[in-house]
This record gives structure tokens, C-alpha cells and sequence, in this order.
């Protein structure tokens, strides 16, 4: 028997998908237990085994998601953290960048320094440009570095010295002397982690690494152990940010590397269901119960980056903690069921504070006192109370009236009704800001484009917010609300390497270009093989090239095997290509020049089947009826409610309309017209508002 589980943990629920042999596929949901989400993962995957009567020993794979380790960093929760660096370059990490992300701003501030200023030391000794030796590393004043931070309280060491991209050597040796010096001490190295240039980025990238190196470390050490005394006998595998998997022991080596773990397989599933239904370019729309994920999806694939940054201000390039990293390209708002509505200089405001799933929305009836989207949502008629989660959370619908006349609409001089669809209103309203970030500032018109809309909120949200940007069509999957735990087992086995040689194309040299990929390659399939993947292990590689004299790139691919003058040019004639599409135009006559070199190994290709819907039926049999409020309606209208699971393929509806399933509830709007396809999605056609 082989069974495969995903479990993605989220900032209200996490949710859990079993996939038997055959296919098949059984859901779950449960909320996120704090300050230990592993408690939720393993109760649910309990819950979801008895319930399918499989036995831990028959599982073969387990991929998690989570968002611990940037939880860590928003919240700044790691302690004993400390920074060594090259004399002369302490304050590398708190200077930062000279850009301003709001120029205009007069009250703008910096992301704060993750290592406080007293925990940055300094070591004597210089690495050149080119890789040459300038100043040999003084090991005495090393050591009196090591031990004045063990000294204060360091338990984790970032080391990153200038230009060890290029020569790791003191690098090397600096951990050896801290393992003298300091034997308990865990050392992170930016030669390994991000091995690439930028001085600021390669530094904020190896603390971020370190930060949240050992609570990421202790917390899956503790999940597999858990799950191996339940019977599981397979390996942990946890989704990293590229979209791609890796073992669990990888990722307690290169924590950074996960930490947007949970949010990209939504992604990833997307562009599955994308490919299904003959949408290849669309927008992923994942709105869950603490935040909403928008990610671009071009010719069947995310859009990507590796200049990542992790909280910023409003989306705002530069205003958030940069790192390095291969990733999927997400904007993130805090804009979920459970952010928190409030009346605010004589207007609704809607998050980005979430009440998350402790105490959770007022309508949980777990303590929560402050209305959120969930709340409005209900008293709009939009949620049965009675069949949230499948029925396992019984909702009250007078308390969240109750809280949202008390906070929202009394102080406006709102009706309920009014003050509710407010809500919903302004909630559709910051999303749409964050889909055309994705889109239009891409270069992409959303009237050209689908949305697949998933999460537990998505479906309630998503053909509003495609009315409003004039988007065609909406696809609304089957089991929407744990789309993103469907998307870890779509996942493949990766592995990113990236080194910076800053060369012209003309001036590269070849052999040594060949051993350097050489080397990256036995890096990043020794971690793939790590998994162990069956089958052959695939290496693409690419590279970060731009014009002599720019200071930013474009990826271009590389050619397998040897990297001779043809393959060098057929480089540089695919970076102009790549260029003029981007920007729309190309200068052939200028010298080109590549700054990164990458390579991506992959293995173990996945095998997710979708089940079927049932045959096509002559009518779709009604559910009930609900009052539910429409403004193209005149407000409360008795609106027809279906089951999703009765819905055979071919079955078409027409707006207003709710379809309820145990994961999520979708909502139709008038004129909105949805029709079921062969893999039981709702393929809606929208029309603008």
C-alpha cells in the first residue's frame, strides 16, 4: 500500500490531504494550535488516517508546509543570535540600502536589524574582489571575537565576510576555531547559504539562515520524531520556497530556504488546475483566514524571484528584510477571514491585524471580540453556520452581529447590513490592490487573464474581486479550501545552487566555468539524492546577466554540457531575447555580462491524479435556500444553496447561488454563471461590476 499526506499549516487552520494508491484523495481541517502548530498537525493527521482507516506504516511520503520560520522573523522570537563579520563592516546589516522604498515619506522606517549591534562582532582580515588574498585572518583576534559573543549569550553564529563568495577559506577556518573555541555553538556561513554577491542581501540572507535555524531545527526534529512513533517509516519532506521539496534534515541545514514554505504550493497547484482547464496564464488567488496570496502564472508556470523579501511595507519594493533565495514571486496581504474590521477615521478599515485562530473571529465563540471578514461574511448569509469546516465549528451568527454593529457599524452610523457589506467591500477592495501588483505592474492585463480563486475565504471572494478587475473567467476548485495541502504532493524533489562570477561573455572562461557547475551540480544532487528519489535526477541550469554597467539582471538559460564559445553565445543571443521582451527592446551591439550562475537539480517527478466528477445530471438538485445579501438585488434575497458533492459534471448555475463544501463555501453573484467541468471545478464566467 502507498499512501501519500500533505499538511500545510496556516495562520487559522491547517489543513491535510491523504492520497491513496488509486488517487483518491480525503481531506481535512482543524485550527492551528499556538505556540506549537505540530500539535494540530499530528492531531489532524490522527483524525484523517482513522477516518480513512489507513495505518501510519502505510504512508510513504509526508510533505509539510509551514510558515514557522517567517513567523520566527516577523515576530522576532529567536534569541542568542549573533553576527561575525569582516573589520570595517559591522554595520553592513543595520545600514542596509540607501534607497528609500517611500521617497516621499518623512516618517519612514527601515526594517529593523534581526542581531542587535552588541552581538555583531569583528574579525582582522581581507578577501579581494577577484578572490585574492589582501589580509590573512588573525586567528588570536578571531578567537577573542568567538568568545566575546559566547560570552554575551550567542548560541548561533552567522559568519559573512567580505567577498568569501568568491574564497571561502576564513570562513572555513572560522568555524573550525568556534567549534574550538565555542564547541555548543551552531555556525551558519554565508558561503554555503548564499554564495553570491551584494553585500547587504548575502548578509541579511545568512542571519535570516541562522535566525531561525535552531527553533525551525528543534520543531522538525520533534515532528519526525512524533510521526516515526506513530508508525510512519518514510522520510519528512518539507516544501522550500522555490516550489520545490526537500528532506526535513536538508531544511535544518538551510532553514531560509523555507520560509515562505506554506503559501507556495497554492501556487504550484494553480498552475495544475490551470493546465486542467486550459487556462495557462491566470492569477493564483489564495485567501485563507489570517492572509491572502496573489501569485502571476505565466504559460503554465510561476512567476519567480531571487531577490525575495519577507515583510515589507504595502508591497513596497526594498521595505521588507531581503534574502537571497529562489522563490516563488507572492505578494502577501493581511487580508484573511479572520482580519479584524474596525471604524478608523470615519471609514472601515479591514486588517492587517488577524485574530487568527486564537481567539479566532467572533463567531468561533472562542473568546474573540473584534468582528473580522469572517464575521461579515456570515451575517451577509454567505457562510452556514451550521456546515463551516464541514460542520466540525458550529459558528454563532448573533455574536458577530452583535460585535460588528458594537465596532463598526454604530460608531459610522451604519446599518448592520450596510456595515457588513463594508466589510466584505473593503476586504475586496485591498485584494484587488495586490492582484494588480501582480499583473498590470508585470505587464500583464487581467482582462487577459483567469484566477483561480482557493483557500477557505477564496470562493466566497474571488468572483467579486475578478468583476473587479474586469478578469473573464474564475476557476473555483474542487476542495478549494486545501488546495495548497493538494499542492505539496504536486511538488517535486529540488534543489537550488547559485554562485556569482562577475565576468563579461566575451572574457568567460570556459574550463573553469565547467568545474564551477561541476561542483554546484554535486552539491545539489547530493541533497535531491538525499531524498531518496528513484529515477534519474534532472539538472537545468540558468544565469543572472544584464548589460555592462546596469545594476540589475534578467535569468537567462544555460546550456547543458560544455560551455564553449557556441554555447556562451547562444547565452548572450537568449539574454538580448529575454530583454526585449521584458523591456521592448534589445541593444545587440552592447557587451553583455553574466553576475550569477545557477543551477537547479530535480527528482522524483510527482504523480498527483484529480478524481472525477460524477456524470452529467439533467438539473442540479438544491441543497435548501439561505437569505443572502446581494446589492444588485436590493439586499437580503432567498438565494438557492447547492452541495458541492451533488454537482455532476455539466451542471450549470446561474448567480446568485451558494455551493457549499466542507472546506469552503462558494459564492456566485448575480449574472455570474458557473458551469461544472469533468474534474468537478466550477468554471464561473463573470462579467464587470
Amino acid at each position: 500500500m502507498a499512501y501519500r499526506v500533505g499538511f500545510d499549516v496556516g495562520g487559522t487552520f491547517t489543513d491535510f490531504v491523504l492520497q491513496s494508491p488509486s488517487g483518491e484523495i480525503s481531506t481535512g481541517k482543524r485550527l492551528t494550535t499556538y505556540p506549537d502548530p505540530s500539535e494540530a498537525c499530528l492531531a489532524g493527521l490522527d483524525a484523517l488516517l482513522a477516518q480513512a482507516g489507513v495505518p501510519w506504516a502505510d504512508i510513504v511520503q509526508a510533505v509539510h508546509g509551514t510558515t514557522l520560520g517567517s513567523n520566527v522573523v516577523i515576530e522576532r522570537k529567536a534569541r542568542g543570535v549573533g553576527l561575525l563579520t569582516t573589520r570595517g563592516f559591522r554595520d553592513v546589516l543595520i545600514i542596509g540600502r540607501e534607497k528609500r522604498y517611500q521617497v516621499y515619506d518623512l516618517q519612514i522606517e527601515k526594517p529593523a536589524s534581526l542581531i542587535p549591534r552588541r552581538l555583531i562582532g569583528e574579525v582582522t582580515e581581507r578577501i579581494l574582489a577577484d578572490g585574492t588574498l589582501r589580509t590573512p585572518l588573525d586567528e588570536a583576534d578571531a578567537r577573542r571575537a568567538i568568545r566575546a559573543l559566547a560570552g554575551r549569550g550567542v548560541t548561533t553564529l552567522a559568519v559573512c565576510l567580505l567577498h568569501a563568495y568568491l574564497n571561502p577559506a576564513h570562513e572555513r577556518r572560522l568555524a573550525a576555531i568556534a567549534k574550538e573555541e565555542a564547541p555548543g555553538l551552531t555556525v551558519t556561513l554565508s558561503h554555503e547559504v548564499s554564495p553570491t554577491f551584494r553585500e547587504y542581501e548575502r548578509t541579511s540572507t545568512t542571519v535570516v539562515n541562522a535566525y531561525v535555524m535552531s527553533i525551525v531545527r528543534e520543531y522538525l526534529r520533534a515532528l519526525a520524531t512524533a510521526m516515526s512513533q506513530r508508525g510512519y517509516r518514510g522520510r519528512l519532506f518539507v516544501m522550500q520556497s522555490s516550489g520545490g521539496i526537500a528532506t526535513a534534515e536538508a531544511m535544518q541545514r538551510y532553514p531560509v530556504r523555507m520560509i515562505e514554505s506554506g503559501p507556495v504550493a497554492g501556487a504550484l497547484m494553480a498552475a495544475a488546475y490551470g493546465e486542467l482547464t486550459g487556462h495557462r496564464d491566470l492569477i493564483a488567488f489564495d485567501m485563507g483566514g489570517t492572509t491572502a496570496k496573489l501569485a502571476l502564472i505565466d504559460k503554465g508556470r510561476p512567476a519567480t524571484t531571487t531577490a525575495f523579501e519577507l515583510h515589507r511595507v504595502n508591497n513596497a519594493p526594498g521595505s521588507g528584510l531581503p534574502m537571497n533565495i529562489q522563490a516563488i514571486d507572492l505578494v502577501e496581504i493581511g487580508a484573511g477571514g479572520g482580519s479584524i474590521a474596525q471604524a478608523k477615521l470615519g471609514v472601515i478599515a479591514v486588517g492587517p491585524e488577524s485574530a487568527s485562530s486564537t481567539p479566532g473571529p467572533v463567531c468561533y465563540g472562542r473568546g474573540g471580540v473584534e468582528p473580522t471578514v469572517t464575521d461579515a461574511d456570515v451575517v451577509l448569509g454567505y457562510i452556514n453556520p451550521e456546515y463551516f469546516a464541514g460542520g466540525s465549528l458550529k459558528l454563532h451568527p448573533g455574536a458577530a452581529a452583535r460585535a460588528i454593529e458594537a465596532r463598526v457599524a454604530r460608531p459610522l452610523g451604519l446599518s448592520l447590513e450596510d456595515a457588513a457589506w463594508g466589510i466584505h467591500t473593503i476586504v475586496n477592495t485591498n485584494m484587488e490592490l495586490a492582484t494588480r501588483v501582480v499583473s498590470i505592474e508585470r505587464g500583464r492585463d487581467p482582462r487577459d487573464l483567469a484566477l483561480v480563486a482557493f483557500g477557505g475565504s477564496g470562493p466566497v471572494h474571488g468572483c467579486r474581486l475578478a468583476q473587479a478587475l474586469g478578469i473573464p473567467r474564475v476557476v473555483l476548485p474542487a476542495a478549494a479550501g486545501v488546495t495548497a495541502a493538494i499542492g505539496l504532493l504536486a511538488a517535486e524533489v529540488k534543489f537550488d545552487v547559485a554562485r556569482t562570477y562577475v565576468q563579461r561573455l566575451d572574457a568567460v572562461d570556459g574550463a573553469g566555468l565547467d568545474a564551477m557547475y561541476g561542483e554546484m551540480s554535486a552539491q545539489a544532487v547530493a541533497v535531491v539524492q538525499e531524498s531518496a528519489v528513484a529515477g534519474e535526477v534532472m539538472v537545468t541550469r540558468s544565469a543572472d546577466a544584464r548589460y555592462v554597467g546596469q545594476g540589475y539582471e534578467v535569468t537567462v538559460p544555460v546550456p547543458a554540457g560544455r560551455l564553449d564559445a557556441a554555447a556562451l553565445e547562444r547565452v548572450r543571443a537568449s539574454f538580448h531575447e529575454t530583454y526585449a521582451a521584458r523591456y521592448g527592446y534589445a541593444n545587440t551591439s552592447e557587451p553583455v555580462e553574466v553576475v550569477t550562475w545557477k543551477l537547479s537539480a530535480v527528482g522524483g517527478s510527482p504523480r498527483i491524479t484529480l478524481a472525477k466528477a460524477a456524470a452529467c445530471s439533467a438539473d442540479a438538485r438544491r441543497k435548501g435556500t439561505r437569505r443572502a445579501y446581494f446589492p444588485e438585488a436590493r439586499g437580503y434575497t432567498d438565494t438557492p444553496v447547492y452541495d458541492r458533492y451533488e454537482l455532476a459534471a455539466g451542471t450549470s448555475l446561474t448567480g446568485p447561488a451558494i455551493v457549499e463544501e466542507r472546506e469552503s463555501t462558494t459564492v456566485l453573484p448575480p449574472g455570474v454563471t458557473a458551469t461544472v467541468d469533468e474534474y468537478a471545478n466550477l468554471i464561473a464566467e463573470t462579467r464587470p461590476a
